[in-house]
């Protein structure tokens, strides 16, 4: 779903604008009204510093009051970019133009969408097998959802992380012993990096300068983490910590790295700056969990076995408590301003709620069935249960001594996560970007579902076509703040044209247009277009356990030239809604005509999609052909 923005009026910038008499200044350009000064820059990231087709650019707007000077921060701007529309402008005159088109894209319809959404954000689903699936949430139709990319990875996936600019993702790969690299702006794989024997938890310490793996390894002198140098992407240091699974927490200032060791019943505490282990300390039989709490300045160890939860000074290295709880406590999670702590107990069916301000247990309230996963918005608590298709929201402004904490739920998706197996260890749940929606991966349905504060149910679901989905991260792309009152977001340009950037302001009301000028890519014109696919399906029916042959022609540009000899054609295919993805080459049989025989040995409806690595990795993602499979008697 996308953001709302209640607005009285919207505010249109033009950039980049070369008619006559301007100068090349005008990339940069100032409107002045009503008190605001807002400035728009696009500056091209291609060393010549042009604007030009294929490329990114950084769209900037740098919102001041007019008097002062002094930034106006958190006004929440929006903008998109739109092809110019001179009929529309000189029907409507400029400014009404403007003003109605912005209406338009406020309403997020389908048909009447920008060519660029600066508001957006794309969902990435984690599946099954080795790939990344990246879904556009604003467009499903008919039940289909718009997946834009696949991303392929060497081995299945089991965790991943994000930066705060969402830039790229680090996502662990157990039987390959490496972390893959994201870039999640382009939706590319960019790098594998080595991180040790069987890498599983991924962490970034808060200033993002390094990323920590834990290495779930059956050697001792294996087992621990891997730090790897989120720049360079090179691996610095390997700490043979202890046995067992690993879970990773940091002190708030990037000092102190505390990592547990499962089966040694220890917590470690790593010095960041020289990369070694300052202390080791006994946590229990069995610690599962360790989080950091921002207001408390300590870290909780959750303890399964004993059934305890102990305190560790951040500042001390101490532990200053032992918080005792019941046996069966795992994951564990700190609302983001550090005051409550959300223990879960997979025995119990509960949560437990640990008060920071006194390192006591104030609440246990009961949950979904063998809660597993916990995450947190500004205002609720969202817990995830293996043995139930039901989310529990506890609200966190009910929370306190001597209060009854209101909790509720919600039902995402028909049946329980446990039915599905083989699940990561990379979290089900995704907080939106606006802090108050979650998106919820029900792996037996193969469906995120999406859920708004203040709402009886989820409002939407979103399928993987043609993948089983195991997890979800949200990719935001709208404006950021990267500085008082400077709001910024990175674009690839469109085709050659010009433009108008158009910025919805809150207060005061405003509305004003100018265009952005893309120049053309002169390399591109030694390309005759996109390659395309068109399938020559005789018919939309098959009948099984019979052959069948899927027929298919590739041709580019306009003018449909055929593509003959593309060398790495392959058909995938699979049967709806939710089963694994099959792939088979394809014979090249002359005239742009490619040939793959396919086995469809199940009845239902078998989707086919076209693929070849040569074509680029975004080759016709979104053409597919369906064919139904029916008893050879009914055929």
């Amino acid at each position: 779903m996308k953001r709302i923005i209640s607005i009285g009026m919207g505010l249109c910038l033009s950039v980049g604008a070369l008619a006559a008499g301007a100068t090349p200044e005008a990339d940069s350009q100032t409107l002045e009204r009503d008190g605001v000064s807002v400035s728009l820059e696009v500056k091209a990231l291609a060393k010549d510093g042009v604007l030009r087709e294929g490329g990114f650019a950084d769209v900037r707007f740098r919102v001041t009051d007019s008097a002062s000077g002094q930034p106006l921060a958190g006004v929440a701007p929006g903008a998109w970019v739109d092809p110019q529309t001179i009929a529309a402008d000189e029907a409507q005159g400029r400014e009404q133009s403007c003003k109605s088109r912005v209406g338009v894209f406020l309403k997020s319809s389908i048909g009447a969408r920008p060519l660029l959404d600066l508001n957006s954000y794309f969902l990435m689903v984690m599946n099954r097998d080795a790939s990344v699936s990246v879904v556009d949430p604003s467009v499903s139709v008919g039940g289909i959802t718009s997946t834009m990319a696949r991303i392929d990875l060497k081995q299945p996936p089991m965790d991943w992380v994000t930066p705060k600019d969402n830039k790229r993702v680090f996502i662990s790969m157990p039987t390959a012993g490496e972390v893959a690299v994201v870039d999640s702006e382009q939706f590319k794989l960019i790098d594998s990096v080595a991180a040790g024997s069987i890498p599983v938890r991924v962490a970034l310490q808060p200033d993002e300068r390094l990323l920590w793996v834990g290495n779930n390894a059956s050697k001792t002198e294996d087992s621990g983490v891997t730090v790897i140098d989120t720049q360079s992407l090179k691996p610095l240091k390997h700490l043979a910590t202890g046995r067992g699974h690993h879970e990773i927490a940091f002190s708030k200032d990037s000092r102190f790295a505390f990592v547990t060791n499962r089966d040694d019943g220890t917590l470690s505490i790593i010095d960041i700056a020289s990369l070694t282990i300052s202390k080791q300390l006994k946590t229990g039989s069995n610690p599962l969990s360790v989080a950091h709490s921002p207001l408390s300045q300590a870290v909780y160890v959750a303890d399964g076995k004993d059934g305890t939860v102990t305190v560790v000074d951040t500042a001390s290295l101490d532990v200053r408590r032992v918080i005792k709880m019941k046996q069966g406590l795992g994951p564990m999670g700190f609302s983001a301003d550090g005051r409550f702590g959300i223990v879960l107990n997979t025995l119990e069916n509960q949560a437990a709620v640990i008060d920071a301000a006194t390192d006591s247990m104030i609440h246990e309230l009961d949950v979904s069935a063998e809660p597993y996963q916990v995450v947190f918005t500004k205002a609720y608590t969202y817990v995830r249960g293996l043995a139930s298709a039901k989310v529990t929201m506890i609200n966190l402004s009910s929370l306190g001594e001597g209060r009854k904490p209101i909790s509720q739920g919600f039902d995402a998706g028909p049946q329980a996560p446990r039915l599905a197996g083989d699940l990561p260890l990379a979290s089900s749940l995704a907080v939106s970007r606006d802090d108050n929606a979650v998106f919820v991966v029900n792996p037996v349905d193969n469906t995120t579902y999406f859920y708004a504060e203040g709402m009886n149910a989820p409002m939407s679901g979103y399928p993987n076509r043609g993948q089983v989905a195991r997890a979800a991260l949200v990719i935001d792309r709208s404006l950021r703040e990267v500085e008082p009152g400077l709001y910024s977001a990175r674009i690839k340009l469109p085709s050659a044209g010009r433009f108008d950037v158009a910025f919805l302001l809150n207060q005061p009301s405003i509305v004003h247009c100018f265009t952005a000028l893309v120049e053309p890519d002169a390399t591109r014109e030694q390309h005759p277009g996109v390659p395309k696919v068109e399938f020559m399906l005789d018919k939309a029916t098959a009948a099984l356990g019979r052959p069948y042959t899927v027929r298919f022609r590739i041709v580019q540009g306009a003018q449909k030239a055929q593509r003959s000899g593309v060398k790495d054609v392959h058909v995938r295919y699979f049967l709806a809604p939710t089963s694994q993805a099959r792939e088979v080459a394809a014979l090249d049989v002359g005239n742009g005509i490619y040939e793959a025989p396919v086995t469809l040995d199940q009845n239902g409806a078998w989707y086919l999609h076209v693929h070849a690595a040569s074509l680029g990795a975004r080759f016709d993602d979104k053409t597919f052909a369906s064919v139904r499979v029916l008893p050879g008697d009914a055929h």
